[in-house]
């Protein structure tokens, strides 16, 4: 498939592309509809949108770019040539977060109840913006014979884009369904986002041949582990109604 969605005056706009914005917006509505149902006011989450995008977007190229130094370090050109590819889901969750924490701190608004808003809109635009791995045909996996392959370069590989997008979808529906039927204090569903995306994403980076690597080790997993059990300490301290 053509990875080239359309042009405008000459300039092509790619599928990837078109997809992450996708997500972006379907996102940003759902997450506005929760803003009214508890309680936050639209310009402050519209206001943190216009920090933590464009800081998610340069997370997720840092982090990448970090790990790819081999590459990066001999061609310092390419850094900044964001439409080459390279960007990393947890470059651009780190900074967000981050962005997040000052932001609201800032604003004097409960971190954790933004964070709540966000997370099932984050997850979904994970899940919708992996297809653009697809069209792209990167981010696939090892050989297999296994009947829902996918041919890449005339071999049949593991659609890890699709195993960790089915995921995304999965967990998008379990932080809803949690959120309205079992949250007892602010912060549980982000922390639960936390640990179930990081959770699918260990296993999904085990089949995947383009990781970024930190010596024998797959980043990616490295980031995973310590995710989870951050968020297994921080769920248990947050249901404990201690403050953080």
């Amino acid at each position: 498939m053509d990875p080239v969605a359309f042009k405008i005056f000459g300039i092509e706009v790619m599928w990837y592309g078109v997809l992450i914005s996708t997500g972006v917006l379907i996102g940003t509505i759902l997450a506005l509809r929760e803003t009214k149902r508890v309680g936050v006011k639209e310009d402050d989450f519209i206001d943190l949108l216009l920090f933590a995008i464009p800081s998610a977007i340069i997370g997720a190229r840092i982090y990448y770019v970090v790990f790819n130094w081999d590459y990066y370090g001999r061609n310092l050109g390419q850094i900044l040539n964001f439409r080459g590819g390279g960007l990393a889901i947890h470059g651009a969750i780190i900074a967000a977060t981050i962005v997040g924490i000052i932001f609201t701190k800032k604003r004097g608004l409960n971190f954790w109840q933004i964070a709540d808003i966000a997370s099932p809109s984050l997850i979904l635009g994970q899940a919708i913006g992996r297809w653009g791995n697809f069209i792209n045909q990167e981010a696939y996996g090892t050989p297999t014979d296994l009947p829902w392959g996918i041919m890449v370069n005339g071999v049949k590989v593991h659609p890890t884009f699709l195993y960790e997008s089915l995921g995304n979808f999965i967990i998008f529906i379990i932080l809803l369904w949690y959120r309205r039927k079992k949250q007892r204090v602010s912060g549980e569903v982000f922390l639960l986002y936390i640990m179930l995306y990081s959770l699918v994403r260990f296993f999904v980076e085990g089949l995947r041949i383009d990781s970024l690597m930190l010596g024998p080790v797959r980043v990616a997993q490295l980031v995973s582990l310590c995710a989870i059990i951050i968020g297994i300490y921080l769920f248990n301290k947050r249901r404990r109604k201690e403050e953080f």
